[in-house]
């Protein structure tokens, strides 16, 4: 932890990788080079300390690759929807890019924010089926993953303290994955449906870990508005254990 930050202890974050378009805006014609970018989005997650919810998205767009910044495509409605619900206490503009401001309340408030894949596609449904799977498989391998190697005893035998895992694990309160049509690929569950889980049907999630799956918030989903979308948002914060 820092110094408060409007009345909010401010949490570090892992590092982030500066956006490649320098804090501008990208043109199309900067867009077709992000295209197939296997990590196309740094996750916006605490260096250590509680998430309180992990919002999964299912893979950057190209101007959230040429930016760095999640959702960060002008007409994507997921950060006016988080504003409404009242998970920020201020609107994000996320198109030039994730201000550092704008991280500090979204960790300050326990919302870590990740992608079931890292390639960067111009629409989800370029994706494979297999790619959709693995992103499963990796999210509930990341989520059980210990945050101290094992090499814990080694270490302490010549007097240092456990080993910290480069890549630590997550073990949010809540987990929400922004896409339903790719949550039932991903984890093999042709019938979910929006809202809450059952997490005994994901073979391997950890105990004590709610599921979620929220509508994708892309303008290219015409069944979603803000206000739903804030609905939706509102009822999983709302369902989250008090701090």
């Amino acid at each position: 932890m820092v110094d408060d930050i409007d009345g909010q202890e401010a949490v570090l974050g892992r590092p982030r990788r500066p956006s490649p378009m320098g804090g501008g805006r990208p043109v199309r014609a900067d867009l077709a080079a992000f295209d197939g970018m296997p990590d196309g989005v740094d996750d916006v997650l605490p260096a250590s300390g509680r998430v309180r919810l992990l919002i999964v998205g299912v893979n950057p767009g190209l101007w959230t690759a040429a930016v760095n910044a999640p959702f960060a495509f002008p007409g994507n409605r997921f950060w006016p929807s988080l504003h409404r619900a009242g998970l920020t206490e201020r609107p994000v503009d996320a198109a030039a890019g994730l201000s550092a401001d704008d991280e500090a309340q979204l960790l300050g408030r326990g919302i870590g924010i990740t992608n079931l894949v890292g390639r960067a596609t111009a629409r989800a449904d370029e994706l494979t089926r297999d790619e959709l799977r693995a992103g499963g498989a990796r999210l509930v391998e990341r989520l059980t993953r210990p945050g101290v190697s094992q090499s814990s005893d080694a270490n302490a035998e010549h007097g240092a303290g456990p080993s910290v895992n480069p890549h630590p694990g997550l073990r949010p309160d809540a987990v929400a994955v922004a896409g339903i049509t790719a949550f039932r690929t991903a984890f093999g569950l042709p019938k979910a449906r929006l809202g809450r889980q059952d997490p005994a049907l994901v073979p391997g999630w950890p105990p004590g870990v709610a599921l979620w799956v929220v509508p994708q918030p892309s303008g290219l989903n015409a069944h979603a508005t803000v206000d739903s979308l804030a609905g939706q948002w509102r009822e999983v914060w709302s369902s989250l254990p008090p701090v």
